[in-house]
């Protein structure tokens, strides 16, 4: 079977979250290869087993290699371990206790890691049935995610358009990513979470004292983005995550690889902090914890 019939099959179980980003109307699978919805709109599952909901193309600066340098660090090096350990205690704790099927979406999933780590943390500790979905406007990301993992839903879509109904999740997840809290509030269910990850002052701090000459573009400052966040929702918890990952020269060049920070550097400089055989890498990050 292949893969794009094993999604196909898989979604279909799913079709009935779905409304066409075009006209809104309802969806189904049509013959293991098409999502269709009422008004003949008509999207096809790739090769790989993703599909595009966009309505047009868009273009990112993220490429295919910057998500495999992402994956070899998250999956590959645990860089974000501890990250996806809290984010499902959260889960469990919030929402977990209600439910025996949790319903859960990453906005802005990149290349999948984050949302499979998690579903799979709550799954095996904590014995829940997780539906995944991860939607990202980067082809490129999402490409990677279905080449990689299986039993999760994973489109190519519009942040501020999103093809799916109201209120059908029960956890939203934004991780390091750009938000639409209007989108975020149309599709949570009524009791349903939000966790959202910020960077806090110390995040890549090592990276960032080599990039930037400037002292205030060496530390971050989150304060607008968590202001933005209170305004959209009732926040029930925040916690910071503060922890330090020893990589090795091939694990520094993911590192460099994955992240926007390198756009704004030369390759000398990007090349002088992979010259060392390791380093020590800060990870400094608030988990924000929201509902309606």
């Amino acid at each position: 079977m292949t893969k794009r019939i094993k999604s196909a099959e898989y979604l279909s179980d799913f079709e009935s979250i779905f409304k066409c980003p075009i006209c809104d109307s309802s969806m189904k699978v049509f013959e293991t290869k098409s999502l269709i919805c009422t008004n003949n709109h008509t999207f096809d599952f790739t090769k790989h087993g993703y599909i595009n909901l966009t309505t047009h193309p868009i273009k990112t600066k993220y490429s295919k290699a910057l998500f495999e340098a992402r994956r070899r660090l998250i999956a590959g090096d645990g860089f974000f371990e501890s990250l996806s350990q809290t984010i499902a205690e959260i889960i469990n704790k919030h929402v977990g206790v209600k439910k025996g099927t949790i319903s859960l979406i990453d906005m802005g999933c990149g290349e999948g890691s984050h949302l499979s780590n998690i579903c799979d943390i709550v799954s095996s500790d904590y014995k829940k049935t997780v539906t995944g979905v991860g939607i990202d406007i980067s082809k490129e990301g999402i490409l990677v995610a279905s080449k990689n993992y299986t039993n999760k839903i994973w489109a190519v879509a519009d942040l501020a358009n999103t093809p799916f109904k109201d209120k059908q999740f029960d956890v939203i997840l934004n991780i390091l990513s750009p938000s639409n809290y209007a989108e975020f509030n149309r599709l949570l269910k009524a009791d349903g979470l939000v966790v959202k990850v910020v960077p806090q002052s110390g995040y890549l701090k090592e990276l960032r004292e080599v990039i930037f000459d400037e002292p205030k573009k060496q530390s971050y400052c989150n304060v607008d983005t968590v202001e933005r966040f209170n305004e959209n929702f009732q926040v029930v918890d925040s916690s910071r995550l503060c922890y330090t990952v020893t990589l090795d020269k091939s694990s520094i060049q993911s590192l460099i690889q994955m992240t926007p920070l390198s756009w704004a550097t030369t390759e000398k400089y990007g090349q002088s902090f992979s010259e060392g055989d390791s380093a020590q890498i800060t990870v400094d990050l608030e988990i924000l914890i929201g509902k309606k």
